[in-house]
């Protein structure tokens, strides 16, 4: 079973490159080792000299001096090299992993998550928990290794002297970052969140930043954020106050160490057990021994962090799929297709209400169905379901015959397309946004699926025409042009079944009843599901189903549905009042 330690798990993330971080380590213990020697060799060096010797009685110790010093900044390197080189292929890993989670959850699965926060969470959190195989292997594998090494020579040197060195380095090296650790431990837990939380307000200010200066309300927007931001402030202080702490405790322990070290040598001395060139070794190899422990404060801070890091991280990785896809699914089927929901139920949490409940629904070559509705009545659920964005809950669905679920999901998406409520554009050309549907469509392509969005005339009015910039989210078209470079999108994917959710949002009366009347011409021959607020052309498609609260209260022509009365009827009678979907509702 997965141990659910959030850092137990990152940690098995990076057993592909355990190699690397071994390497890492052992180099970061060689190059600690080699400043320690270096200082205790340097010891011995000036306390030797200054009894005038002959140069041989030195000779070794020159020599060792400046291998010491050249092999402390090789293994240095080499630690640096590998324990980066090792995290950076964790962190493309990981982030790669939170990608494709994000597309194998969206958009079902990411309706409780901001968008700014789900950025932090790919960004900044899974770089805090690589951060781990950078601060936390290598330290604590380099304080063990140096400081038993260390402990070791000053026990033969001096044995009570090699206590307290022991009992030095164990009260830095373990009790300090323990300390330290502590005092951060509301910090560690509240950081992360608190950045997802200061991201996530500061994309809507600016995704809204139009309406709020419109309103007046940008001074309120500016002041929650501010205060956010002054929270996330507030803990890294918190966080640097932490870190302090262990480093002002490291110095203490470490001068009151050499102060009991060399207190015990002079002693030494002073019996005649040894002379002054040992005491110069033993005391500045005990100073020296303190560098193998003195990173240890910030490592035992960074694994806090990496911890909450991580499991926000787990958070969407561990988050369970809306759709399952067969470990052998169907080979996609030819068109023509033939699409039946009986009985369909939908919710999107399980212990969730139905937002679909009962549906059928028949969807053949050559057929045209609309689903209208109040807000909320389940229509767009019946999109995301024959699309393969979330699963039934309960009764079948249908593609040619075989279970929807029998085929990938992806492949489901190429023989079942359509054009989204809120359509994405791209901050890069006409051109470029409409090839997403079809990557290999010529020129002539282009031009045919715009005109048929009647969208040529707008294309052919600007100087750069298909090579023309959209601007970020579209800033440089109106709602109705980006609805309809969106539907142009997915005429040019040609899908066996085509669903329109909301094709003609944003349009202007008499632009929406020309667009709806030429959808219905050029959709001809083929399925099509219209999902609509607009109760335009309807007399024109095959079927009528009428949407509430999930269930499918009414079905029929437009004639039949006018002379039955009901919900369609009433909506009929209040179509040119503005928002009368939302007093439906």
């Amino acid at each position: 079973m997965i141990s659910q330690d959030p850092l137990v798990r990152m940690l098995r993330l990076g057993r592909m490159v355990r190699g690397r971080l071994l390497l890492a380590a052992v180099a970061g213990a060689a190059a600690t080792g080699c400043a320690v020697a270096l200082l205790a060799v340097s010891g011995f060096l000036l306390a030797k000299a200054s009894q005038h010797p002959g140069i041989i009685a030195i000779s070794v110790a020159v020599v060792a001096v400046r291998a010491f010093s050249i092999g402390r900044g090789v293994f240095r390197y080499v630690e640096r090299l590998s324990a980066h080189d090792a995290a950076f292929r964790v962190l493309a890993d990981t982030r790669v992993a939170v990608y494709q989670r994000l597309a194998r959850l969206a958009p079902a699965g990411l309706s409780e998550f901001r968008s700014g926060d789900l950025l932090t969470r790919l960004i900044s959190d899974v770089d805090a928990a690589q951060d781990l195989f950078i601060r936390g292997i290598a330290p604590p594998v380099t304080a063990a290794l140096v400081g038993a090494g260390t402990v070791t020579v000053c026990l033969l040197i001096l044995a009570p002297a090699g206590g307290v060195l022991a009992a030095g380095l164990f009260l830095a090296g373990a009790a300090v970052p323990a300390i330290a650790a502590a005092a951060d431990r509301a910090s560690r837990h509240r950081t992360s969140p608190a950045r997802g939380d200061l991201a996530a307000g500061l994309a809507n200010m600016l995704a809204g930043a139009a309406d709020l200066h419109a309103f007046g309300a940008e001074d309120a927007s500016i002041a929650r954020l501010a205060a956010k931001d002054a929270e996330l402030t507030k803990l890294a202080r918190r966080s640097a106050t932490a870190n302090g702490l262990g480093t002002g405790l490291t110095a203490l322990i470490s001068g009151l160490t050499v102060w009991g070290v060399l207190i015990l040598g002079v002693a030494a001395v002073g019996t005649g057990t040894f002379s002054r060139v040992p005491l110069a070794v033993l005391t500045l190899t005990a100073l020296a021994a303190f560098e193998a422990v003195t990173p240890l404060t910030g490592a035992a801070l960074q694994a806090g962090q990496a911890r909450t890091a991580a499991r926000r991280v787990f958070t969407i990785l561990d988050r369970p799929e809306p759709v399952h896809d067969q470990q052998h699914p169907l080979p996609p089927p030819d068109p023509p297709i033939t699409v039946t929901l009986r009985g369909a139920r939908v919710r999107y949490r399980p212990d969730g209400p139905f937002a679909l409940d009962g549906i059928n629904l028949d969807l053949e070559p050559g057929r045209r169905v609309a689903l209208v509705g109040p807000n909320g009545a389940g229509k767009s659920t019946v999109a995301a379901l024959l699309m393969r964005f979330i699963d039934l809950a309960g009764g079948t669905a249908t593609l040619c015959g075989r279970d929807l679920a029998t085929y990938a999901a992806d492949d489901v998406r190429r023989v079942i397309g359509g054009c989204p409520q809120n359509p994405h554009t791209f901050d890069s050309t006409i051109a470029a946004n409409l090839r997403l549907a079809r990557p290999g469509a010529s020129d002539d392509d282009l031009a045919d699926a715009a005109a048929r969005a009647r969208l040529r005339p707008w294309i052919d009015s600007l100087p750069g025409g298909f090579q023309a910039l959209v601007g970020e989210h579209g800033a440089a078209m109106s709602g109705g042009e980006r609805q309809r470079l969106a539907l142009a999108r997915a005429l040019l994917a040609d899908p066996a079944l085509l669903i329109l959710d909301e094709p003609t949002a944003s349009l202007d009366p008499p632009t929406r009843q020309a667009l709806t009347a030429d959808l219905l011409e050029v959709t001809t021959g083929r399925a099509v599901l219209l999902i609509t607020h607009e109760l335009d052309a309807l007399d024109q498609v095959d079927e009528i189903v009428v949407l509430d609260a999930g269930r499918a209260v009414q079905r029929g022509t437009h004639q039949d549905l006018l002379r039955t009365g009901g919900l369609y009827r009433w909506m009929w009678e209040r179509r040119g009042l503005s928002g009368w979907w939302i007093l439906g509702s």
